[in-house]
């Protein structure tokens, strides 16, 4: 299968491990993945911030950029979702009808990974091999919007080696969400504390998500307090191999 690689912003400028982790995963199993160069922003930053007629530039690129693919993945369900629940109504709120139902038909073959793998692939067992004890954190965007439900955890449970224990409350948000940070740093704080006991709680040496931005923050938090867990996306376990895995 021809697949393309909607990467994300912050793939592509802070984690550019995760970009090269998906497209080493998807050739692995056989399949041709490209990267449209011309593709930017999705605009779910300036969608999520109010800036919607800002976004709607941002909203017809993308579009255009991937409308010649039959399959687009990105590892990223905030971004995903963001395409798919924001695109055609942010196009259509300003009276651009076309674009609103260009925008759908782009939405409708737009895949977070796990979707990807599990729906479309119909794979569980990607021959991954990661020889540490995980915790899988559900990012909201990716429990909530696109409801992917245990399909990370499928694949988790099929990579030789790993320990998977249940992170407690895991549906509960790590206070992360943009500028939500930014803006209510106090409570966001509050509740990446939370994220960050309970990840602790469970003896993980990694926390894994299908988000940068959730991991970023998540991350950074454990950092601070030099837990020594450390935090890695899905797509880098699932491309780890015996010969990869450090």
């Amino acid at each position: 299968m021809r697949i393309a690689l909607f990467v994300t912003c912050l793939a592509d400028g802070l984690f550019p491990e995760v970009g090269k982790a998906t497209v080493t995963l998807l050739e692995r199993l056989g399949h041709q993945v490209v990267f449209p160069q011309a593709q930017t922003c999705c605009g779910q930053m300036h969608i999520n911030t109010g800036y919607q007629r800002d976004a709607l530039p941002l909203v017809r690129h993308h579009t255009e950029v991937f409308a010649p693919y039959d399959v687009v993945v990105a590892p990223s369900g905030s971004c995903v979702g963001s395409v798919r629940h924001q695109h055609a109504m942010v196009a259509a709120r300003h009276g651009d009808e076309p674009l609103a139902a260009r925008a759908n038909e782009v939405a409708a073959r737009t895949y977070e990974l796990s979707e990807l793998l599990v729906d479309v692939l119909g794979v569980e067992d990607v021959g991954a091999y990661f020889p540490h004890r995980v915790t899988y954190h559900p990012t909201c965007h990716s429990l909530r919007l696109l409801r992917v439900a245990d399909k990370p955890l499928r694949l988790l449970r099929n990579v030789r080696g790993l320990d998977l224990v249940e992170l407690p409350d895991a549906d509960q948000c790590c206070g992360f969400g943009g500028t939500f940070a930014v803006k209510n740093a106090e409570t966001s704080t509050a509740m990446l504390a939370d994220k960050m006991r309970h990840v602790l709680d469970t003896g993980a040496e990694v926390a894994t998500a299908g988000d940068a931005s959730c991991l970023m923050h998540i991350g950074g938090g454990l950092s601070r307090l030099r837990t020594g867990t450390r935090t890695l996306h899905l797509a880098e376990i699932l491309a780890s191999t015996e010969d990869s895995v450090a």
